[in-house]
């Protein structure tokens, strides 16, 4: 951990970026060389009590089970040094050090928490504030890389563009734990029923066409299809910087869908960084996304560590209970038939086996619920034979060459307590996504006069 500590003074110069559950997202702004181009993030704490950000300790004797063989982590004396090293050890060789950025820990004065939390409440969106504030019971931050730009600025002054993509998951569970009346998980993906229960919370207004499979099947035509439909609606899922500021996007919620407005003013801000005609800058952009996404293959190595969960929430969960050597509350509400066919077994594996299936899941948990950014910069035709460090792609359709660097983020560790959660939202995404296909069945033969005929619509291709 880094001796600096930043004081109340040094708030000013860090600003809101975005946020998630856990933590908020600050660039920096000042000109001290030690932060320029970097972004902090810092855990948040809930205003009713149920703080799913984790508290003050390190891991719990149950976690210490799980994660034993990490003596790292083990030796961790709180938690925010247990999540830097968690995605330092776990997460980094699991995706390759050239794509994972762990970041460093730095101290902060309770002040400095107090006053990052007073400058943001103007930025953050409303529900964010009713829900959530800055922990200030942490003493440290973590401050990384910027990665919506290039290092030491760009290229002879030249743009920086970058998108930043939440992925989701990208493959249908085969597990064979999981139940009969669920067998929907086999062929529609989680993202899209998960959009049915988002729709009836009133989360979104809409649906998105967005499908993962396409994303992360290695298919040029299949990749542009998903790039487009994130664009058509980016919710929380998508988002564009130029130059480290927001252009495309929400900030720490979302934006349902691309208005035409919204369309103009991209389309207006990619003018120095495409060199396409008015109306075609955003369709290059959206090709030199989906060109990078499929010649990087940067999604392969992380669609392996997502099927690090073999056994979907269906079947780790009962790992779970004999891990903390309690009785498997899940087993109580199942009959006896259904216990001894495909569940009785799960409770009779050795210890180490159970661990080792809830560990593969909560990793993969974190690869499911990470973000992608591609950051791009133009080379001009004088750098076009200069050796670069960076990776470089050809966008057809301008005749141009970009440099570009791709990294994830917002790896963490995954609290073993929410196995549980995980569980219960499972069965409330089937069972929403299960409900409204069903009314919409009913009110379709309501309309035609004519009973439904069984048409399952599948994401497989």
């Amino acid at each position: 951990m880094e001796k600096l500590i930043l004081e109340q003074k040094d708030a000013v110069d860090w600003v809101y970026r975005g946020e998630g559950a856990a933590n908020l997202v600050l660039a920096y702004t000042g000109s001290s060389p030690a932060f320029i181009g970097k972004v902090m993030r810092i855990q948040k704490s809930q205003r009713n009590g149920k703080n799913e950000v984790k508290g003050n300790g390190a891991l719990t004797k149950h976690e210490q089970l799980v994660w034993q063989e990490n003596e790292v982590l083990m030796a961790s004396p709180n938690n925010e040094i247990v999540d830097h090293l968690y995605v330092k050890h776990v997460m980094c060789p699991l995706l390759g050090p050239k794509n994972v950025d762990a970041g460093l820990r730095v101290l902060v004065a309770k002040e400095f928490l107090e006053f990052v939390d007073k400058n943001v409440t103007c930025h953050r969106p409303a529900w964010r504030v009713d829900s959530s504030q800055v922990d200030m019971n942490r003493d440290s931050v973590l401050i990384m890389s910027d990665h919506s730009i290039f290092p030491n600025g760009t290229l002879k002054g030249g743009p920086c563009i970058t998108v930043e993509i939440k992925p989701k998951c990208g493959f249908l569970p085969i597990s064979r734990f999981i139940a009969e009346e669920n067998a929907v998980k086999r062929t529609i993906t989680r993202f899209k029923m998960h959009q049915a229960l988002k729709l009836h919370n009133q989360e979104i207004s809409e649906y998105s066409e967005y499908n993962p499979l396409d994303l992360f099947s290695g298919s040029r035509d299949r990749i542009c299809k998903a790039i487009e439909a994130l664009y058509a609606t980016p919710q929380n899922n998508f988002r564009v910087f130029l130059n480290g500021s927001l252009v495309f996007g929400g900030l720490g919620s979302g934006t349902d869908c691309s208005t035409i407005l919204v369309g103009e003013a991209f389309e207006n801000a990619l003018k120095n960084v495409i060199q396409a005609d008015n109306g075609l800058r955003t369709t290059s952009f959206i090709q030199l996304v989906a060109e990078t996404v499929y010649t990087s293959g940067v999604l392969d190595q992380l669609l392996e560590v997502q099927k690090l969960d073999a056994y979907d929430i269906e079947g780790a969960i009962h790992a779970y209970y004999n891990i903390i050597s309690q009785p498997c509350m899940v087993c109580r509400e199942l009959s006896k038939d259904k216990l001894s066919h495909l569940y009785t077994p799960l409770h009779s594996i050795p210890l180490d086996e159970s661990l080792k299936i809830v560990k593969g899941y909560l990793i993969a948990a974190s690869a499911k619920d990470c973000s992608l950014m591609i950051s791009f910069r133009p080379k001009e035709n004088d750098d076009l034979l200069s050796r670069t460090s960076y990776s470089t792609v050809y966008l057809g359709s301008t005749n141009q060459v970009f440099e570009y660097k791709v990294h994830f983020i917002d790896l963490d560790l995954k609290p073993l307590k929410k196995m549980e959660y995980y569980y219960e939202l499972d069965k409330k995404i089937v069972n929403c996504y299960s409900q409204t296909v069903k009314t919409e069945r009913e009110a379709d033969n309501a309309v035609n006069g004519r009973p439904w005929k069984s048409i399952e619509m599948k994401d497989m291709p």
